[in-house]
């Protein structure tokens, strides 16, 4: 199943006033000053996508017991992970990084199911 994207109405009448509500507020708040301006959308953006992600410390932990559950076996090819460098991967994007919906993959299976999944 694909991520929902929003329609251009839901874009032109929540998200665009939303927007603009968000970058109004910040300019008010920073009250011209450009480096106040700077990292108050810094810090905004990142909340955001902790928000949607977790934090990059929840991401390591789960992805250190997803490998440990895996037997430190990639879940799709069964080739022993590497140290570095491997993927924690959604199944599906939209319900989060957690233990039910992700798998650790090596490089090589997150390239085709990366590939695979941009050309459903």
């Amino acid at each position: 199943m694909s991520n929902r994207i929003l329609t251009k109405e839901e874009t032109k009448k929540l998200f665009e006033p939303l927007l603009n509500l968000v970058n109004s507020r910040l300019e008010k708040l920073s009250m011209e000053d450009k480096p106040l301006l700077w990292a108050l959308r810094r810090k905004l953006a990142i909340r955001l996508i902790y928000a949607e992600r977790g934090t990059p410390m929840q991401r390591r932990r789960l992805k250190a017991q997803k490998r440990k559950q895996q037997n430190n076996l990639c879940a799709l090819c069964k080739k022993k992970l590497p140290q570095t460098d491997v993927v924690l991967d959604r199944l599906k994007a939209m319900d989060g990084y957690n233990a039910k919906n992700t798998r650790v993959l090596c490089r090589d299976c997150d390239f085709k199911v990366q590939t695979k999944r941009r050309f459903k």
